[in-house]
């Protein structure tokens, strides 16, 4: 599979669906709230923000963060929650205990995630692909403890995998290891990327509710070009999550978009080019 099936277009004049991303600034514009908010104008949904922090970063990595405050963190949701909605919310980059637990409790309050009316997509980003921290030392406890209890999706890379459980994926046995874990800690659906397995043409992501895995594998895209990829991945999930689709079809429609994301991904300063959604303004059908 690797042509994304579209999700339904919005009439001129209509409301589309709305999203919000609750994550970080990158202002080299590969990944964070800039790659959600590509990927969500080009499903056609009407994306928010609540901004957790400001980094510095350029393709060739990240050199300061500027964190929020967690009271404004959680105005920005409150305010846009109050008068636009939310059909489904994700997150990102949280940077510190603090704004975790003031995100954890605006959820509980606005009805988002662990199962309430609005789906939340946990992404629980730690550093950056470069390996600069994106997540204060201290906070990885609760993240753990706060974060992934309101996932309905969870979506970490093999790196966070083994941050938050211990496991090091490397065959498809830890993998399905890895999912039980994460799936333990209260994400209702955990999703194991296996974009960094790097032993086959294929790439395997496999996602647990508690009682069915169910695999998803896609061409591997060889490019060094891949900045914002789980970003993107995210972001699509939410997207089509708020679209109405099931969790195991949101995921396949994800996949797809993000491979023909990474199939026309473009060189950028002197590191690595972002995974580029912009395919579909070239091929919209």
């Amino acid at each position: 599979m690797t042509e994304p099936r579209l999700l339904p277009t919005v009439d001129p004049g209509q409301s589309p669906a709305r999203v919000m991303t609750i994550a970080g600034s990158d202002s080299g514009g590969g990944a964070g709230i800039q790659a959600d908010m590509r990927t969500f104008a080009l499903l056609g949904l009407h994306a928010c923000v609540a901004v957790t922090a400001v980094t510095v970063q350029n393709t060739l990595g990240v050199t300061g963060i500027e964190r929020i405050s967690p009271e404004i963190v959680a105005a920005q949701m409150r305010s846009v929650v109050s008068d636009i909605g939310v059909d489904a919310a994700k997150t990102g980059m949280l940077a510190s205990a603090p704004i975790i637990d003031a995100i954890a409790d605006t959820c509980e309050e606005l009805g988002i995630g662990g199962g309430r009316e609005v789906p939340l997509v946990v992404d629980p980003v730690c550093a950056s692909m470069h390996g600069d921290p994106l997540l204060a030392a201290d906070a990885l406890d609760t993240l753990i403890h706060r974060m992934i209890p309101l996932a309905d999706v969870l979506t970490p890379n093999l790196d966070e995998v083994r941050l938050i459980t211990g496991i090091d994926v490397v065959d498809a046995a830890t993998q399905r290891d890895a999912a039980r874990a994460l799936r333990d800690l209260g994400a209702r659906w955990a999703l194991v990327k296996g974009g960094h397995l790097r032993d086959s043409e294929v790439s395997p992501d496999l996602l647990f509710d508690g009682d069915q895995f169910i695999s998803v594998d896609t061409p591997r895209i060889h490019t060094p070009h891949d900045h914002g990829a789980g970003d993107t991945l995210a972001a699509a999930i939410c997207g089509a999550l708020a679209h109405g689709y099931p969790v195991p079809d949101a995921l396949e429609f994800a996949k797809g978009w993000v491979t023909k994301g990474l199939q026309s991904a473009y060189p950028l300063g002197a590191g690595h080019g972002p995974v580029n959604p912009l395919w579909r303004v070239h091929s919209p059908d």
